[in-house]
């Protein structure tokens, strides 16, 4: 699972080349001021050196998620172990560079271009006559031909996962001699370069039976600087070697292996030294930059972070009181509890020690995460309802409270089908327009949801729903809310000591408990976040903090006496409000703040009197005074220059006569004019069921989520945050449809009009009666949309493509099925002198490259964010 949280493992052609990393720089692709695509929005971080630089030999050890289950691409259960090896041990005609461009494989091709047009497409690749097999064969036509034949889709006995672009291919045919191949196309196809990278050799191609199995645990041939040579499930390695028949230049390292090594057990395979290179999390990266900034204090020095960082003096002396006490039962146990600490703590300062030797290096990957809004059923089947919430989400906000705290730029991603930096891209969020609360609301008014409906009545009927919920496994139906949502700063704060991994003392996320926090012991509705993030004032916060009662519904002075509304008590009249986001209840509060200014500088005054009981007489008057003439000239709700302004709105709209209902009974409904309370329909709450994952390295993601969460509450859209497993959010929730708002992943491609249809195409009915959906699990999609990828995949004039894809886009943010927000982190630990590895943004790695530095060289300039 990636650093950000859980995404689908979509088979996409870009998951193998664009998740697999980077490993070199070569010259960016020259972009003018004019070009739309502009450059990555964060370079690669590899610590790049010259192979001068570098030694020869060498074992490196690459952490992977787990062994490969098939080590053909082509096969569904293909992932990015998959990836790594094909991309050291195959062919790739085509190669992207670091803005995610393809560009020429010159190790195995001369040139390659379109030679015809008419009546059919033909396209001429020239392999570089040096290109070999393992085995001493030249790489030629039968390659292609026998790829072509089992992606092409028309044998069904092969089991493969896509036939994106192999199926548009008429024959594939030996040129004018043995290094020319000849493709003709049925149908034109605007992204060829996407072909025949990796390449497989006829061995594995020629036969369904060699395909499906032949395969799946070893590489009898291969073509690239390294060759296969062990994998071993017992200790969950895949070793190669260098290929002694490579004819490129030689590879630095004589050995790379490819370790199975859990995310959460990442440290400590760091520090015991059994990887070189990982990719991490923030807490990791968190130990690791600790670890540095500590090296200079020497090994004996007590660490003022981990286990024993919260054991004070005053502790450690009750510690050891207990210890030697009387108490035999408790001295037994505080003695034991004191090795086990002692233990944890020294088993701390010898990782922190051993994590000295490698240093953290960050990018963005080559992914975007996404609120997805299912448009299948329910209120957001209602295209302006999925508009109303796009318009509420400030993404700038959601950019930062995932990036800023991890030093990353913080830009949200404005296209679906390409990131900043590739060809295809162009910022098209214009079509839906950016963060605008009153036309949000407006939105959400034009499709029928209004307040002032029967919110009590339907917010019982949640709360029990809310409560079974409850009760169901670890992470289901449990509320993610705030217990104080406070101001932006604030709350970016929070998450910022998340993203940072600032709770290093146990190895994890330290404010995802806080998170979870008092609100949950006061509401059993596991609904909604409780408040709202808009305001400032701390007493608004911690009010509506409090006012999460039984049904979700506030009522103003009903813990006071009946019918008691005297203005001067601690409490304000009685009125019943939907939501402590209701426009009175605010001028209620507005009210208390006077009553408590006033009792403040009471209170002030006798702790005065009490010390300087002369000096208090006439300081006493003169306080007096003022606080009377500030009083009458300011009015109610007046402790200060901030209560100023918010107190003379109170009494201007809290008057006898001046908001109607103000002083109403008990259980009068609220009037209509409180627009931020929750909306209805047919007498229905409009509330919507955000599917988060739990597990713990999904602490960003459950931040982004209540983050959308309050941003919501502000236009009365109300969230149901279910937490489900890691394991099943994915297959049993996002697949299958069982959510209304989910946050994932898509990875980036280089050729959107082949790889991105799929995700975005309209769905349609299938033979049986259900809907084929492909990857577009929003369910929402156009014939346009399909059109405009139709055209676009057929024009062979580069430019023209381009524009395609990006008008295509733009309908997309137009139809609000899902809203991108940002590029993944990429974190990824490496030792120091490792170099042409670590953080790898876009780049198709250069195996050949990597390798440690000699004794005493340095590597060059980072280009890092």
């Amino acid at each position: 699972m990636s650093h950000d949280g859980v995404g689908p493992r979509a088979v996409m052609r870009s998951v193998a080349f664009l998740t697999a990393g980077v490993l070199a720089v070569p010259a960016l692709a020259g972009c003018s001021e004019k070009d739309p695509a502009g450059k990555p929005t964060a370079g690669q971080e590899i610590a790049p050196a010259e192979r001068g630089r570098i030694a020869d030999g060498g074992t490196l050890r690459w952490a992977v998620d787990a062994l490969p289950e098939t080590l053909n691409a082509f096969q569904a259960d293909a992932d990015a172990a998959t990836s790594k090896v094909a991309g050291a041990v195959l062919p790739s005609m085509y190669r992207l560079d670091a803005n995610g461009r393809p560009q020429r494989n010159p190790d195995y091709l001369e040139s390659a271009k379109v030679v015809d047009r008419e009546p059919r497409q033909v396209v001429l690749y020239k392999l570089n006559q040096q290109a070999v097999w393992s085995d001493g064969r030249e790489i030629g036509a039968a390659d292609f031909a026998a790829q072509w034949r089992a992606l092409s889709g028309k044998d069904t006995a092969y089991w493969t996962a896509r036939n994106a672009g192999y199926d548009r291919i008429e024959k594939i045919e030996r040129g004018a001699d043995d290094l020319e191949v000849r493709v003709t196309f049925s149908k034109p196809y605007a992204d060829w370069q996407s072909l025949f990278s990796p390449l497989y050799p006829k061995d594995v191609m020629g036969t369904p039976d060699a395909f499906n199995d032949g395969a799946r645990r070893k590489l009898k041939v291969t073509a690239g600087p390294f060759a296969l040579d062990t994998v071993d499930k017992g200790s969950g390695e895949v070793r190669l070697k260098r290929n002694p028949r490579w004819w490129g230049r030689p590879a630095k390292l004589s050995e790379l292996v490819l370790r199975a090594v859990p995310r959460d057990k990442r440290t400590a395979a760091l520090a015991d030294g059994k990887v070189d290179l990982a990719e991490i999390d923030s807490t990791e990266a968190h130990r690791i930059t600790l670890a540095a900034r500590d090296k200079g204090k020497g090994n004996g020095a007590p660490l003022a972070h981990g286990p024993g960082a919260a054991l004070t003096p005053g502790k450690s002396l009750r510690s050891w009181a207990i210890a030697h006490g009387s108490d035999e039962e408790a001295a037994d146990e505080e003695i034991l509890a004191r090795k086990k600490r002692g233990k944890a703590v020294a088993k701390y300062a010898d990782e922190q020690s051993s994590l000295r030797g490698f240093e953290v290096r960050k990018s963005l990957e080559p992914a975007f995460t996404q609120l997805a809004l299912n448009g299948q059923e329910g209120p957001l089947a209602d295209e302006r309802v999925r508009r109303a919430v796009a318009r509420a989400l400030d993404r700038d906000e959601l950019a930062r409270v995932v990036l800023r705290p991890l030093g990353l730029p913080a830009e949200p991603v404005g296209s679906h089908l390409a990131l900043s930096g590739q060809q295809a891209y162009a910022d098209n969020s214009g079509a839906l327009g950016g963060q605008d609360t009153k036309e949000a609301q407006a939105l959400l008014a034009d499709a029928g949801w209004v307040s002032g409906g029967p919110v009590k009545e339907e917010q019982k009927e949640k709360k029990a729903a809310g409560a079974g919920a409850s009760k169901e496994p670890a992470g289901s139906e449990a509320s993610e809310s705030s217990g104080t949502p406070a101001d932006s700063d604030a709350a970016e704060g929070s998450d910022s000591d998340e993203g940072s991994g600032s709770s290093e003392d146990s190895g994890s996320s330290g404010s995802s408990s806080s998170s979870d926090g008092s609100d949950s012991s006061d509401s059993s509705d596991s609904s909604t976040t409780s408040g709202s993030s808009d305001s400032s004032d701390s007493s608004d916060s911690s009010d509506s903090s409090e006012s999460s009662g039984d049904d979700g519904t506030y009522i103003v002075g009903e813990d006071g006496k009946p019918g008691d509304d005297k203005p001067g008590e601690n409490r304000a009249p009685a009125l019943l409000v939907p939501a402590p986001l209701a426009e009175l209840q605010r001028v209620a509060l507005l009210d208390q703040a006077y009553v408590l200014g006033v009792h403040g500088q009471a209170e002030k005054a006798k702790k005065a009197k009490k010390q300087k009981a002369g000096k208090k007489q006439r300081i006493g008057k003169k306080q007096q005074a003022e606080t009377e003439k500030q009083r009458k000239k300011d009015g109610p709700g007046t402790s200060g220059k901030v209560e100023k302004n918010l107190a003379h709105e109170g009494r201007s709209q809290f008057q006898h006569g001046g908001a109607p209902g103000a002083y109403a009974p008990k259980g009068t409904a609220a009037p209509g004019r409180a627009a931020a309370g929750p909306l209805a329909k047919n007498g229905k709450p409009l509330t919507l069921r955000f599917v988060l994952p739990s597990g713990p390295g999904s602490q960003s993601l459950r931040a982004v989520g209540e983050r959308i969460a309050r941003m919501l509450e502000r236009i009365g859209i109300r969230t149901e945050i279910s937490k489900v497993a890691d394991e099943s959010y994915f297959k049993d929730h996002i697949a299958s449809g069982q959510y209304d708002l989910a946050l994932y992943s898509w990875p980036a491609s280089a050729f959107p009009a082949t790889d991105a249809r799929p995700i975005y195409s309209k769905p349609v009915p299938a033979a049986d009666g259900s809907l084929n959906v492909e990857q577009n699990y929003t369910r929402v999609g156009t014939d346009q949309v399909d059109q405009l990828f139709d055209q676009a995949i057929a024009e062979l004039d580069p430019g023209e493509s381009r524009s395609l894809v990006r008008k295509a886009d733009a309908r997309i943010w137009a139809a609000a099925g899902s809203i991108p927000l940002y590029q993944r982190p990429q974190l990824t630990a490496a030792r120091t002198n490792l170099a042409n590895a670590g953080a790898f943004g876009f780049q198709t790695p250069l195996y050949e490259d990597m390798g440690f530095l000699k004794k005493g060289a340095k590597p060059q300039a980072s280009s890092a964010p």
